[in-house]
């Protein structure tokens, strides 16, 4: 088993989850309570990266992560380092390639919690910040807990948008599903299969649990 691997991967879902779980939420709510015509559109660009190749959505990145383009220009003017081929770049990829996988599971939820118990929060003078802490998310619970294992779990299988951004550098950029490449291509079959085996077993009890955590809504035994 490739540690460093290891660590870069975790490491990288565990970021990945966290920062949609502060992005997704708001722009969740937002989807599942405004009335606004853009709410289509932006519901399209959220769920672009399900459709589109993962090659071609991280060869887009990868040139708005290079010098030449504002994001990266603006990350080497403040860091010093280029954003392409680092593990920020890799991040920020797996952000935008996550960003369905959170936001549709948590809009779903959020949208399924009864709008009179939100009212009558209301009415009894809770604020609206407060009422979603105190009063949506815990009803919603069970939805949102689907999409932070539904991203954990799919970033920790990335492949093809972690390559075409971060390159593949031990230590820095390599992840399991990269290894398991690497592997193939050295004709070491063996030790690919024992990785593809830990990241198959991770997957079914991913999986499991998320089936698990659906059927325990109120109402069902």
């Amino acid at each position: 088993m490739d540690w460093p691997a290891v660590w870069v991967t975790l490491k990288l879902a565990a970021l990945t989850t966290l920062v949609l779980t502060v992005v997704g939420l708001p722009l969740a709510w937002w989807l599942a309570t405004t009335r606004m015509r853009a709410r289509a559109l932006v519901e399209a660009v959220v769920a672009l990266p399900l459709v589109l190749p993962p090659t071609v959505l991280g060869f887009y990145l990868l040139l708005a992560a290079s010098p030449r383009f504002a994001p990266g220009s603006a990350y080497q003017q403040l860091t010093g380092a280029t954003l392409a081929f680092s593990f920020e770049g890799i991040l920020l990829a797996s952000v935008i390639c996550n960003l369905p996988f959170a936001v549709r599971p948590f809009a779903a939820a959020l949208g399924s919690v009864d709008p009179r118990l939100i009212e009558a929060s209301w009415c009894l003078g809770v604020s609206r910040l407060q009422t979603f802490w105190r009063v949506v998310l815990p009803l919603a619970w069970p939805g949102v807990l689907t999409g932070l294992v539904l991203t954990f779990a799919h970033t920790v299988g990335e492949f093809g948008v972690v390559l075409m951004v971060g390159g593949n550098i031990p230590g820095v950029t390599r992840t399991l599903a990269l290894t398991i490449y690497d592997d193939v291509q050295a004709l070491d079959y063996a030790r690919a299969n024992r990785t593809a085996l830990v990241l198959l077993v991770f997957a079914a009890v991913s999986l499991a649990l998320t089936y698990t955590v659906t059927q325990r809504r109120p109402g069902r035994r």
